[in-house]
């Protein structure tokens, strides 16, 4: 793709957050798209947002688990970038106008204390380099329809990854814990909608280690010439699959290993 079409297509994914309203696959408009092709529309959005003043905080990486990455006919997760904005704590407000097509996810965050360099890194060299872990929920988002209008075809990877990666928002828990402190394969999470159990899993369904999602995304950034930074904020992937919100719902959620329970409401 050339400079102009991935400035036009970060200029429609800027509208359609804005105005909330989905837009057409760019793979069926731009069938030879590349995922290099589609980070560059992600850059460029993200770029846009920078520039209307917000702050770059972090990372997400997404389908890291083997269903998903079948799911979307690939072998590796993606990644998208985290705004100052986008990030909530379970007792704010929280407005589902901000939204189009919400879901929400189970994860853990890394947060660094230092930088992480380079296409070897290792599980030992993130878990040195993280000051802690908190549990955390991805509110995922489709800016760009999940299923085409017409032929009802699902997005392909390079549209989610030029919607940057689907991200919309975190919710942040009030627990942190040094990532040497407990069993993070291990650590479970129970996902009640209304009252409802709707979703139940382990971290190990990341990569077999939610660390390995952040060695991943160290060693791609190392390829082109960038670096996982100290004090980021980064989701290592869900270990559930994405539950449906609309208004009036109330989702929560309990972690194992003393990690606490992340409430949710859905608003106005």
């Amino acid at each position: 793709m050339n400079a102009t079409d991935i400035t036009t297509l970060a200029n429609e994914l800027f509208h359609s957050e804005t105005e909330r309203k989905q837009i057409e696959q760019f793979s069926k408009r731009f069938p030879a798209m590349t995922m290099d092709d589609a980070y560059a529309v992600q850059a460029a959005w993200v770029s846009q947002k920078i520039a209307a003043g917000h702050k770059p905080v972090g990372h997400k990486i997404g389908l890291t688990s083997r269903a998903m990455q079948i799911a979307a006919q690939i072998t590796e997760p993606d990644s998208g970038m985290l705004l100052e904005h986008m990030m909530m704590r379970s007792s704010e407000h929280f407005s589902m106008s901000r939204f189009i097509a919400p879901m929400v996810e189970v994860e853990l965050a890394f947060v660094l204390r230092r930088d992480i360099d380079g296409v070897n890194t290792s599980l030992e060299d993130v878990l040195d380099a993280t000051a802690y872990i908190t549990p955390a929920l991805e509110i995922i988002d489709a800016r760009i329809e999940r299923l085409d209008r017409v032929t009802k075809a699902p997005r392909k990877v390079v549209d989610t990854i030029s919607d940057n990666a689907a991200n919309a928002a975190v919710i942040v828990g009030d627990v942190r814990v040094p990532a040497t402190d407990i069993d993070l394969p291990w650590v479970g999470a129970s996902m009640s909608k209304n009252g409802a159990v709707e979703e139940t899993g382990l971290a190990s369904g990341v990569l077999g280690h939610p660390a390995m999602g952040i060695v991943w995304l160290a060693r791609r950034l190392a390829k082109y010439g960038h670096r996982l930074r100290g004090g980021d904020f980064v989701l290592s992937g869900s270990f559930t699959r994405p539950v449906s919100m609309a208004l009036g719902d109330v989702f929560s959620v309990a972690y194992s290993h003393d990690l606490g329970t992340i409430t949710l409401k859905c608003e106005q």
